[in-house]
């Protein structure tokens, strides 16, 4: 385990490459004494055999983030990844059969296009417009025609062969353009890595494949996790939150029903600043799509990123998300569990975060009242002054939002989604 300290030195993983200082964020968060999840309160939090004082850790984490130095272990609790109640054993064994069913998929992955695995990866298409493969550039090996190797598959399985390697030159694409001004990226060894982990998603779950923005949640894991394979179920697991939001079809955007939720939101506690928003731009809120589909990355710092994801994950923390997940046979979202806060004390209230703990008190289990939508909310609610007397079209909401988000502090944005959360539940009567 790394050093611990809770001095602000920068982690040499998110390091800025000079050319690129002036254009990158600033970074608002340091690692504070007392308030930050420390490498020795981390390690204090688990009993002899390693079950997790989860709620120790979610009171900490909420008042402070946790320290960069394990930040990684620290995530695979709070996606779901290990039951807090496991043993360290019982962890051990479930990450060896985690990590030999990537390579599985891997492998197969690898049989269909040798680039895969191998340390390079593909930014030109390797698919015809006639489905015939072309070559694989990292080979030089021509695949030649596959029809032959294809005709006895079932053609569902053709199709998603199909198009899973449709999807990989432009994961290869995204990979370039990813994080680009960290150091961690100037290496082509963890380009290749994310896009590793990023092509065997597309394959794993076919029903969603790759969408864009996927690529900016999937480079912290690849940074934080040093084994590939960990990286993998850390996203998976991530994924199972948001995945809805990248559905899409010739008609709709997943996103669109998070964006619903959020007009239902504005118009119930602040109904004038709704009705001006929907007179500029009809109600929709395409405004705040990028917020609620990559989780504030582009607007904040990388570190300032990870910060305000750690925290609201400890807010959203639900105790039975292993077991839930583990359940789970489709990778949709999991919802809260319903009628049970009867059935609870006060401890075992405490292992659930802020925001789900009033969720379990209303039985609101609406998937798409997520944290993040509350706060969007708050990012917008900040400036309705300001959006009311300046904004005279979509561009204005645009740039005064923006202006918001390039200076967002990301723990009081949270109080602040609290708030407003508990004032929707009031306007709406479901307090």
């Amino acid at each position: 385990m790394p050093k611990n300290s809770t001095a602000g030195e920068e982690d040499s993983r998110f390091a800025i490459r000079p050319e690129y200082q002036g254009d990158v964020p600033k970074t608002h968060f340091k690692p504070r004494a007392r308030k930050t999840l420390s490498t020795r309160r981390w390690k204090a939090a688990f009993s002899q055999d390693g079950q997790l004082d989860i709620a120790g850790v979610l009171r900490r984490i909420q008042r402070g983030g946790v320290h960069p130095s394990i930040k990684g272990v620290v995530w695979e609790f709070l996606l779901g990844c290990f039951d807090p109640n496991s043993t360290f054993d019982e962890r051990n064994d479930i990450r060896q059969r985690r990590r030999d069913q990537y390579e599985a998929w891997k492998g197969e992955c690898q049989k269909m296009v040798p680039s895969i695995g191998n340390g390079k990866f593909i930014m030109a298409p390797i698919i015809a417009d006639d489905d015939q493969m072309i070559k694989d550039p990292s080979t030089d090996i021509d695949l030649g025609d596959e029809n032959g190797a294809t005709s006895n598959i079932d053609s569902v399985l053709a199709k998603k062969t199909t198009t899973w390697k449709r999807s990989l030159h432009q994961i290869g694409l995204d990979v370039i353009r990813t994080d680009r001004a960290l150091v961690f990226y100037e290496s082509e060894a963890n380009q290749a890595k994310l896009w590793n982990v990023l092509a065997v998603y597309a394959w794993v779950d076919d029903p969603i494949g790759y969408v864009q923005g996927m690529n900016d949640i999937c480079s912290p894991m690849v940074i934080l996790m040093e084994n590939e394979a960990d990286a993998f179920w850390c996203f998976e697991r991530a994924m199972r939150r948001l995945r809805e939001n990248f559905r899409s079809s010739a008609t709709s955007m997943g996103v669109q029903s998070q964006l619903s939720t959020l007009a239902g939101i504005i118009r119930a506690i602040d109904p004038k600043l709704h009705e001006h928003l929907e007179e500029l731009d009809g109600g929709q809120y395409l405004f705040a799509l990028r917020m609620l589909m990559v989780l504030f990355r582009r607007e904040l710092s990388f570190v300032d990123a990870l910060y305000l994801w750690e925290v609201m994950w400890a807010m959203e923390y639900n105790p039975h998300i292993y077991s839930l997940y583990e359940l789970s046979r489709s990778r949709s979202d999991v919802g809260s569990d319903k009628n049970v806060v009867s059935k609870m004390d006060t401890k075992q209230l405490k292992q659930y975060g802020k925001f789900e703990r009033k969720i379990i008190k209303t039985g609101q289990v609406d998937r798409n009242s997520a944290l993040i939508v509350f706060l969007v909310a708050s990012v917008i609610e900040a400036k309705n002054k300001r959006l009311l007397k300046e904004a005279k079209g979509p561009d204005d909401v645009v740039k005064i939002v923006g202006e918001i988000t390039s200076s967002l502090d990301a723990k009081k944005a949270l109080r602040d989604a609290l708030k407003i959360q508990e004032k929707y539940l009031r306007k709406t009567k479901q307090l």
